[in-house]
């Protein structure tokens, strides 16, 4: 297996202005999961006939999976300035560390180096791939701005919340699957597969994510805990709150979403109503739910080391937020 993280250390960025390149590297050096070229890797591996883990099939998806984590960072760089968001990965974000407008432009390069990485994969390959990654890509600016769009609006149902979770976060995973599994042979009803265990994945992927918001560890979640809570954005948790809340838990609740209290009591007293609800468990349903569709799909790929490392990444989900 390609070790993406050592091949993404290799990238260069020690070069001129510094002012440009640094952040790039700052980003890029801060790790995370690397889930999305992971994925794309092992997509490859549990489609390509005969186990060639280190031969020219494989290979041939490295600059993809190398796109794919430097378009993922970028959108980072470009989310946590719409958020104003002061950390990510348990640093200082680049709009802090530096200013907005560098974390703007550096993000706009590292939008640039994704399309070279995905320059150099095979021609015959090129076009469907661009095609792909272009949909991707679209998708998670309609979900941004859904995203955006929900913060001004009062009434959000869970549907449209799971709609706009699927463009912003779930496709990405999708196309990484579906890209890798491309690139190394997959037949039509394969990439199919791996394309829905993606979305899948990533749908349980989110509604992790806005349970760890509110019960995660701020050591190993990487951010501040309460984020969401702080900026009243739409979350799972919100939405179903809002929807199974009874007149006074509902009028409670809006009231510390309107309140000017400092974040620490916010985020407790509105925690406080979520445990009350129970819609953390309500979030942690919906994720096993997810998770056992993207199960289902492993059965269509072929039973390899590939598949059973896909399998394990997606019962690791089901794991409770301690």
């Amino acid at each position: 297996m390609i070790d993406i993280q050592k091949e993404i250390a290799s990238l260069q960025w020690d070069k001129e202005p510094r002012g440009l390149y640094e952040p790039i590297a700052y980003t890029l050096e801060a790790g995370g999961k690397r889930l999305r070229p992971q994925l794309a890797l092992i997509a490859a591996e549990s489609v390509i006939n005969g186990g060639l883990i280190n031969g020219t099939a494989i290979d041939d998806v490295l600059p993809a999976a190398l796109a794919l984590e430097i378009f993922h960072n970028f959108t980072l760089l470009h989310d946590d300035v719409m958020d104003k968001a002061p950390i990510r990965r348990g640093r200082e974000t680049v709009h802090v560390k530096w200013d907005e407008n560098t974390a703007i432009l550096s993000g706009d390069q590292m939008l640039i180096e994704a399309y070279k990485q995905l320059s150099n994969i095979p021609a015959d390959k090129l076009p469907q791939v661009l095609k792909w990654f272009n949909d991707m890509a679209t998708g998670i600016c309609e979900g941004q701005q859904l995203d955006m769009d929900f913060e001004r609006r009062n009434q959000v149902s869970i549907e449209e919340y799971m709609q706009m979770i699927e463009k912003k976060t779930s496709v990405l995973l999708a196309y990484a699957m579906k890209i890798g599994g491309y690139i190394a042979g997959a037949t039509p009803a394969q990439q199919e597969a791996l394309y829905e265990y993606g979305l899948n994945i990533g749908l349980a992927f989110q509604i992790q994510d806005d349970i760890l918001d509110v019960y995660g560890d701020p050591a190993t979640f990487g951010k501040a805990i309460g984020g969401d809570i702080c900026c009243n954005k739409k979350t799972f948790l919100l939405l179903s709150a809002m929807e199974t809340a009874d007149p006074d838990s509902k009028a409670e609740l809006y009231s510390w979403l309107l309140s000017s209290d400092d974040d620490a009591t916010k985020i407790a007293g509105v925690r406080a109503i979520y445990d009350r609800l129970n819609v953390r468990s309500l979030g942690e349903a919906v994720m096993e739910e997810h998770t056992s569709k993207a199960l289902a799909q492993l059965d269509k790929l072929p039973q390899n080391g590939a598949t059973e490392q896909l399998r394990k990444l997606a019962e690791r989900l089901t794991i409770r937020v301690k």
